[in-house]
């Protein structure tokens, strides 16, 4: 029954991600905060020269965790990033911040050459995507692999970010 399917696909897509739908969006606030600690440890040499330009992570990747980069990528594209995350456990909720991750650090050599908040804030906000295709996706979630795969196993990789169990 495609009602059936499309209620359960519809659940799959939302499950760990409800908090970024609800008051105050906590779940994005919390991945923004996330990609931000990640992408200093990964790439202190990029997160510096974006924070040094008064640029806020706010400014360009609450898009990115709450449309799940829908509006940075070709529709095709689109498609195949988010295969990737529905074959993930946990793929939008947490792999998500890795694709993220990878995808800032994949157009370092283009925001270093940026020398202005607004340079820099323009170009983030409209990454030359267009062309891309599935060789683009892919190595964007070989990297995100590569760095999930270094750091998600890592108990302490985000503790200024960590959700503090409720008692």
């Amino acid at each position: 029954d495609i009602e059936a399917d499309s209620f359960w696909c519809m659940t799959k897509v939302l499950e760990g991600i409800q908090d970024n739908y609800t008051f105050a969006q906590p779940g994005i606030q919390l991945k923004i905060r996330q990609l931000e600690e990640l992408v200093k440890r990964v790439d202190r040499q990029l997160h510096n020269h974006i924070v040094n330009h008064d640029v806020q992570y706010l400014q360009f990747s609450f898009r990115w965790m709450n449309n799940l980069l829908l509006r940075e990528l070709p529709l095709t594209a689109t498609i195949r990033l988010w295969d990737t995350y529905l074959s993930e456990t946990e793929g939008f909720s947490k792999f998500h911040l890795y694709v993220c991750a990878a995808f800032l650090i994949r157009w370092k050599a283009d925001l270093l050459a940026k020398q202005d908040f607004q340079g820099i804030l323009l170009f983030i906000q409209n990454v030359p995507t267009a062309k891309w295709n599935d060789k683009d996706i892919s190595l964007l979630v070989a990297e995100a692999y590569k760095l999930k795969y270094t750091f998600a196993d890592a108990p302490n990789h985000l503790p200024d970010c960590r959700i503090k169990p409720t008692l």
